[in-house]
């Protein structure tokens, strides 16, 4: 990819597409003004000098450039003056002025429900779905095609996790926590950070947690700030044209993920995750955790090739009785070879092989898990149950002698292929290959020892999604500058009483699905979101949750352990609702 190519697919990317195509910023929410505003400095640094590779090689093609970098980016002397009013900057632990400000070009213009579906297992013991980290299976025959609904999504994490990451809480960047680094030291957080990590996940917000709209502008956030994080950490990215390759319309393998889960949602409406995937897991689950060599010893190559051609031929509706733990097992790394793009994405796959250049493994987890945020929401479910499914393979490894570095090894040519044409390899090309699957393995080690980390929301990407959805309603609702001031000096005013107005109120809760269908509740410093749904439980009735909808968020799904006071403080204007 050339380089006018690879800075506007950045753009694009971050949701800056209007800045490089000239389109409107009304007709792609968030328009940029949004996401430029919620920018720390050096976020922006990363904007700005992205823009301006993309304007210089512009004029090198002596094409003039849409929009100047300077029209974007330079600051008026009364830009702090014109700040949107932040609810919870208040509450915040770092100075505002970290945020870049508004721009001059946004000066000039001035004037001018997530549905909770419900999630399915397989009665014979399917491994765990992603959206549940608890284990819900119950024994039952090994072949059984009957699915029924899972309990609801929970966020309780194991047993054993019982410290708290604190790089998980600050609404610092990652990237402004790497100045040792440049330095040739080591931060705080890398000094304390253990590779066996189990940090209490509790009371914090997963991917899942967010509605389609707030996960779409966390990506936004989420990709310029691994773009601003590797820069900082000395780290260089390439990014090459995808290879084309032909995708089929039907059967299992070689078909987009999409695709199939559209398929299997016509049967298991809410499903997340493909139910060939599902099953494959599922066998090697009850039959194989215990057989040494699982994953590791294949099968024979005639049957699974018998076995791919059925279930293409069948589409899924094998007997899966007939087929064994090693049938499965070549099965599943066939299936996730075979992925026209790969559960990786093409995107992003370059990325996730430079997280090795970086020589703290604190900032290799913080950078895989923002990549892990920008997957698709399929790839990044169905990652998600293979790694539960890993680490399921690793704690038996006493049985099947399948170690965290062998399961490793064995599944990194099938996440990370390398795909070169011709039978014979020169010695370059073998030591190449072979230091990739090495590489590989790496990355799949720690995505499988802190997989936990990997789906979590980082405190400061929050905020900033919160910045964000503030910024688009005040433009939407046409906010001119004298209004905008206006609204500064009333949140300036009701800031220096918010404490107590916030000890003193009362939130309302709506539960549309219950025979009380709302109730007004007293807040106070204990009060947790578990407290509010156990007043509105009955006998034989699902487990539902307490969302937060609307104000800075779309909507979010509380962990019972929230302290809804914090919640309160941060989005004042929400409404309160419990549903599955």
């Amino acid at each position: 990819m050339d380089e006018v190519e690879l800075e506007e697919a950045w753009l694009t990317e971050a949701g800056l597409s209007s800045l490089v195509t000239g389109s409107s910023e009304d007709e792609a929410p968030p328009p940029a003004e949004a996401v430029l505003s919620t920018l720390t400095r050096q976020q922006t640094a990363t904007v700005r000098r992205r823009l301006d590779i993309y304007n210089e090689t512009l004029k090198k093609r002596n094409k003039q450039p849409i929009r100047d970098v300077r029209d974007i980016f330079t600051q008026s002397d009364n830009d702090s003056a014109d700040r949107c009013p932040s609810p919870f900057s208040h509450h915040s632990a770092s100075p505002p002025s970290r945020y870049h400000t508004t721009t001059k070009t946004i000066r000039r213009s001035t004037h001018r429900v997530r549905s909770t579906l419900p999630t399915f297992l397989f009665e014979d013991q399917l491994p765990e779905h992603p959206s549940s980290p608890t284990n819900t299976h119950s024994p039952s025959n090994t072949h059984s095609l009957t699915l029924t609904p899972s309990p609801p999504h929970t966020h309780s994490p194991p047993v054993s996790q019982s410290r708290r990451a604190d790089w998980l809480l600050r609404d610092s960047t990652y990237s402004e926590g790497v100045a040792e680094h440049k330095r040739g030291g080591t931060c705080w957080d890398c000094l304390h950070f253990i590779e066996d990590d189990n940090s209490d996940l509790s009371d914090l917000t997963w991917a899942d947690d967010l509605s389609s709209c707030d996960l779409t502008q966390l990506c936004f956030i989420s990709h310029i700030e691994l773009s601003t994080f590797l820069v900082a950490l000395g780290v260089q990215t390439k990014h090459t044209r995808p290879p084309r390759h032909r995708t089929r319309d039907g059967g299992v393998f070689g078909v987009p993920l999409n695709s199939l889960l559209e398929n299997d949602r016509k049967k298991f409406p809410g499903i997340k995750v493909p139910v060939v995937f599902q099953k494959l897991l599922c066998i090697l689950e009850q039959t194989g955790l215990q057989t040494e060599g699982i994953l590791r010893v294949p099968g024979s190559a005639a049957r699974l090739k018998y076995l791919r051609r059925e279930l293409d031929r069948c589409g899924g509706d094998l007997d899966w009785s007939a087929v064994r733990q090693v049938d499965a097992a070549g099965l599943l790394k066939l299936f996730i070879r075979e992925l026209p793009t790969p559960l990786l994405t093409h995107t992003h796959l370059s990325t996730y092989r430079s997280v090795l250049g970086v020589s703290s493994v604190l900032h290799q987890v913080q950078a895989l898990q923002l990549l892990s945020l920008l997957l698709p929401e399929v790839n990044r479910d169905t990652l998600r149950a293979l790694l539960v499914f890993l680490r399921k393979v690793v704690s038996h490894q006493d049985q099947n002698r399948m170690s965290l570095w062998n399961v490793s090894m064995v599944m990194a040519p099938n996440l990370f292929s390398c795909r070169h044409h011709g039978n014979k390899l020169s010695i370059t090309k073998q030591r190449e290959e072979m230091e990739e699957a090495v590489g590989g393995a790496q990355l799949i080690r720690l995505m499988i020892t802190h997989q936990d980390l990997l789906w979590i929301v980082p405190s400061f990407l929050l905020s900033q999604v919160r910045r964000m959805n503030q910024a688009t309603n005040q433009k939407q609702s046409g906010l001119t500058r004298t209004g905008r001031r206006l609204l500064r000096r009333k949140s300036d005013k009701n800031d220096r009483n918010q404490i107590t107005e916030v000890c003193e109120g009362v939130i309302r809760v709506c539960a549309p699905l219950h025979t009380k269908v709302s109730m007004a509740i007293q807040l106070d410093g204990q009060m947790r979101a578990k407290d509010v749904t156990a007043r509105f439980e009955f006998e034989n009735s699902p487990v539902q949750s307490l969302y937060e909808v609307g104000g800075n968020i779309c909507e979010r799904r509380l962990h019972p352990d929230c302290i809804l006071l914090d919640v309160y403080r941060a989005n004042p204007h929400c409404d309160w609702l419990i549903k599955p």
